[in-house]
């Protein structure tokens, strides 16, 4: 923590704690305040003077406080943009740094060559992908089961209150015309 840092945290404490004054003045002139209504009840007009003038003092005491707490919070508000300033400009300087190094040892021509290696092996890694892609595929296809496949196709068309029409996959016999037929079916039904 540097010493900036340090003085920041005491300006932000001193705040909190002329704050915490100045809402404690503010108890203190109610209770003075309750002490005069008592006081002008019990016909001691002297008494409630005194009380008058301290339930004054702790007012003007809570403005002052509230007033220096607002002031320090102002200077705190300062040294803390001046903190942050330093570190940016640290960083900035870091980076400087580290980009005239980068751009020092920067070799355009094996950029070059690098980019088009990569553009190479992405372009193998699209075509193994889809070559393992449709390898998977067609072994999910081929250990599942029709006959259970079109099971639960049919259980599930019937609790829809579906009319399922499955044929062998020989041949499909429909046409386009009769799936929209059967799908305007299906709206009227669900209509």
């Amino acid at each position: 923590m540097s010493n900036m840092e340090k003085h920041l945290f005491n300006l932000k404490f001193a705040a909190k704690e002329l704050n915490r004054n100045s809402k404690k003045c503010d108890k203190e002139e109610k209770a003075e305040k309750a002490k005069i209504k008592k006081a002008i009840q019990k016909g001691n007009m002297e008494v409630a003077r005194i009380h008058a003038e301290n339930a004054i003092r702790q007012k003007n005491q809570a403005i002052n406080f509230l007033r220096m707490s607002a002031r320090v919070d102002a200077v705190a508000a300062r040294v803390q943009t001046a903190v942050t300033m330093g570190k940016v400009t640290k960083s900035m300087a870091g980076v400087v740094k580290s980009m005239d190094a980068t751009l020092k040892s920067m070799n355009l021509e094996k950029i070059s060559a690098l980019m088009d290696k990569f553009e190479h092996q992405f372009e193998t890694l699209d075509v193994q992908t889809q070559q393992m892609e449709d390898t998977m595929s067609n072994t999910t296809t081929l250990t599942t089961p029709q006959n259970q496949v079109d099971m639960l196709l049919q259980e599930m068309a019937d609790e829809a209150g579906l009319d399922l029409n499955m044929e062998l996959p020989q041949g499909q016999t429909g046409s386009v015309g009769t799936s929209v037929a059967s799908a305007e079916q299906v709206n009227i039904r669900f209509n």
